[in-house]
């Protein structure tokens, strides 16, 4: 290898390492399907995501899913206006407006608002497994991981899904992708085992298992939390200090973890 080309791997391993550095925080605010509920946004809307970019949150959550024609939408229940996603091509489903006019957001559209003007919030993309075939959800998965890249968001997005094997295929294609799995059966020290950087799991799961929260620490796992509304809650998480809080209510969080310091 010659000296340049060595300086450049250098440089950007560097890069990488500050950059996963700088996301890894404690009791960072993640907005779950946006910050929709004070100003009564559609949860997932484009309007969602850029309220929590405006209000400078260090995530903000979204949901993706499939339809039949093969585009990548933003959406979290597997329906949208009594359509089965999946099922459903994407010209139909946007015959239907979101409540506050506009239309079924796709990824792209998502992503390249995520990225404008946005120094701090990192883009935190839930893949939801198929209802139709775990083949059908695995690619999926690629194809978002896919369109991240070729929109060049990789470094400001984490990926998380209650599908474990969806979260080992992206590590096979995306060596230094985040990856947080939710679905709260797996130990830190598993996930550690399988090259998932973080567990992001319902917070009654860390209160059933208070020693993952000094396992994952142990580990350098990430901790996150779902969905944390309640003050007593919000409380009991950010005196563990985990790194990441996910919540609907993202400026009462904001006061607590204040009142905090």
């Amino acid at each position: 290898m010659n000296t340049t080309k060595a300086l450049r791997i250098a440089l950007l391993l560097t890069i990488t390492m500050a950059f996963q550095s700088c996301c890894v925080k404690e009791n960072a605010i993640v907005a779950h399907r946006g910050a929709w509920k004070k100003n009564n946004l559609p949860e997932n809307s484009i309007a969602a995501l850029r309220h929590a970019i405006d209000l400078k949150l260090p995530g903000s959550e979204f949901d993706v899913w499939r339809t039949a024609d093969d585009s990548l939408v933003i959406n979290h229940d597997a329906h949208y206006n009594k359509l089965l996603i999946e099922e459903t091509n994407y010209a139909d489903l946007i015959k239907f407006k979101l409540s506050n006019g506009e239309k079924l957001p796709t990824l792209y559209e998502y992503i390249v608002e995520g990225k404008r003007n946005n120094k701090r919030t990192l883009l935190v993309c839930e893949i939801k497994p198929s209802e139709i075939s775990k083949e059908r959800g695995k690619k999926t998965a690629l194809m978002a991981v896919e369109a991240i890249h070729k929109l060049k968001a990789e470094r400001n997005t984490c990926y998380i899904s209650f599908d474990y094997e969806m979260l080992k295929q992206i590590r096979e294609v995306d060596s230094r992708a985040s990856l947080q799995y939710l679905e709260g059966n797996k130990s830190p020290k598993e996930v550690k085992a399988d090259r998932i950087n973080g567990v992001d799991y319902h917070y009654s799961v860390f209160k059933k298992h208070p020693e993952w929260i000094k396992e994952a620490k142990e580990y350098k796992v990430i901790l996150n939390a779902w969905t944390v509304n309640e003050a007593a809650d919000m409380d009991w998480i950010i005196d563990h200090k985990f790194n990441y809080i996910t919540t609907n209510e993202p400026e009462l969080l904001e006061q607590r973890i204040k009142q905090k310091k």
